[in-house]
């Protein structure tokens, strides 16, 4: 029984230790960074292309056939009860709500959020961040930060295309497919969907933004250097990355209604 409560003890503390580690770190990059918006922008925006850009063509694939799926189920289910019409509001709602910024999320941890994670660490493990301290520059201002705001500015812009393509997807679903009137698919969303609607989306898929763009960084700065431990680092992201996009999702999601 002793061996068993001290087990417990240390995980515990294990954990608290940890989660005080984390937040200091989120802290440290909070610090860095509107200094790195002004003096270094042009960072910035290379990893902004490096996480969202280079991103698209997963984030554009995967939003049209979750549009072109909410079509098929909207006007499935809606045809039972004579409302055709309001196949555009189901995938609308679905999408800017919901769908969009958690899909977008995942993906963008399994494509940037392990890339970020895999580069830190392999940099860790060649001692470049040792280096760049024996030569008194900060990794974590020069190396952290512009990737953690990169993340943080792509995954919006990231979301609102998939949610775009999304909508698109349900169009040809609807309209073109089912004959649904392309005037009363769009009128009904225009009249529908709030300006309310749309906010909760975008600070969603904010705050999923900060939430994979930070542990994605901060799983590669704590990786143990070596292949082994860049490997593990990287499985952890994506998974501690879904389980925190799913809980923030619900959390949201039951305050704002």
């Amino acid at each position: 029984m002793t061996a068993l409560f001290r087990e417990i003890y240390n995980a515990v503390t294990e954990f608290l230790r940890t989660f005080g580690a984390f937040q200091l770190f989120f802290l440290r990059l909070l610090r860095h960074s509107p200094g790195m918006l002004v003096s270094r922008f042009d960072l910035v925006v290379m990893q902004v292309f490096n996480s969202g850009a280079l991103s698209l063509v997963i984030i554009m694939v995967s939003g049209l056939f979750v549009g072109g799926v909410l079509g098929l189920q909207g006007y499935s289910n809606l045809s039972r009860f004579n409302a055709e019409d309001w196949t555009g509001v189901a995938a609308a709602f679905g999408l800017v709500k919901e769908l969009g910024p958690v899909i977008t999320a995942l993906l963008f941890a399994g494509r940037a959020g392990t890339a970020l994670t895999s580069e830190i660490g392999l940099m860790k493990a060649t001692d470049q961040l040792s280096a760049m301290e024996m030569m008194a520059v900060n990794p974590v201002r020069r190396v952290l930060v512009p990737r953690f705001l990169g993340g943080v500015i792509a995954m919006p812009l990231l979301a609102a295309i998939f949610s775009a393509v999304g909508m698109f997807g349900a169009h040809l679903v609807g309209v073109e497919m089912f004959g649904v009137d392309v005037g009363s698919f769009w009128q009904q969303i225009q009249l529908t969907v709030e300006l309310d609607d749309v906010k909760e989306g975008i600070f969603k898929s904010i705050v999923f933004g900060v939430a994979a763009s930070l542990i994605a960084v901060w799983e590669g700065y704590n990786a143990i250097p070596t292949a082994e431990g860049v490997g593990r680092a990287t499985t952890r992201t994506v998974v501690i990355t879904a389980i925190a996009v799913l809980v923030f999702d619900f959390m949201i999601t039951a305050a704002m209604i």
